[in-house]
């Protein structure tokens, strides 16, 4: 048997995995990237929570200075290039193709949350920290800080919900897969925090980088470096949001502010809906 053979014959077995039966093989796929892309969420949310409160000054890198600067740079840039290069024409077929067989365009979804996790879970759990702590919050400072740390982040998981949980936590992709139903999007989300700003979620994230009790130049260069992702990504989603609703996004483009909340986007919507 050639070199090309055994290839041929590890490719037939790797699909084979991702290329279930019919029923219960599809529903146990489906509960593994489940449990996979849910468990690494929570990680990933539970590593950025922890690593900004403490301004980064508290991590599991270990890399000796300076090197520990390129390697943070990376850390930090990894995530929104990627993230960004995943959500263009190219990466969401790329995603559709990462799981063999046929239920890769299906688990989409779910395998990019998966990616997107794994690349938040490296940044702030693999960090190496500067050692140099600014300031610290102490007294009735403290408390008024951590008050809006977790509003931030309160504000961020409303406007998750807003714009579909399913899709924000890779829900959307297995449970599409157990119903054996096709694959369905939420529709434009237009109500919640979307009333008054059209990026709530880019907002919000933006907010828990500003809103710590520890500052340090670490936690300074990510807040920097993300904010300004956080005010430029959302210009290609709203590209692609032009292109798969047309006027209907343009209408609500004009109406609603991008980034700072207007009450008269609120209002205007509740009398446009009505």
């Amino acid at each position: 048997m050639t070199t090309k053979d055994h290839i041929d014959r590890l490719w037939t077995l790797i699909k084979g995995v991702f290329t279930p039966e019919p029923g219960l093989g599809r529903i146990a796929l489906a509960l593994a990237f489940g449990a996979v892309v849910h468990v690494v969420f929570a990680l990933a949310v539970l590593a950025m929570v922890i690593a900004m409160f403490f301004g980064m000054s508290e991590s599991l890198g270990t890399v000796p200075y300076p090197y520990a600067i390129a390697v943070n740079a990376l850390l930090v840039l990894q995530f929104p290039i990627a993230h960004s290069v995943l959500l263009s024409g190219p990466g969401v077929r790329f995603l559709a193709k990462l799981v063999p067989g046929p239920h890769g365009k299906t688990l989409s979804t779910t395998t990019f949350a998966i990616i997107a996790s794994l690349q938040l879970f490296l940044l702030f759990a693999c960090w190496t920290p500067s050692g140099i702590v600014w300031w610290q919050a102490d007294g009735w400072a403290f408390w008024v800080i951590c008050s809006a740390y977790a509003m931030s982040w309160l504000l961020l998981l409303w406007a998750s919900w807003d714009a579909g949980a399913e899709v924000q936590s890779g829900a959307l992709g297995w449970m599409t897969l157990m119903k054996n139903s096709k694959l369905r999007f939420p529709d434009m989300p237009t109500g919640g925090l979307f009333r008054v700003v059209r990026q709530p979620i880019y907002l919000s994230f933006a907010l828990t980088l500003w809103t710590v009790p520890v500052w340090t130049p670490d936690q300074l260069a990510l807040a920097i470096v993300l904010t300004l992702y956080c005010l430029a990504a959302p210009k290609l989603k709203e590209r692609r949001f032009k292109k798969r609703y047309g006027e209907r996004f343009t209408r609500y483009q004009s109406e609603v502010p991008y980034m700072v909340p207007s009450l008269n986007g609120a209002r205007h919507d509740e009398t446009a809906t009505q």
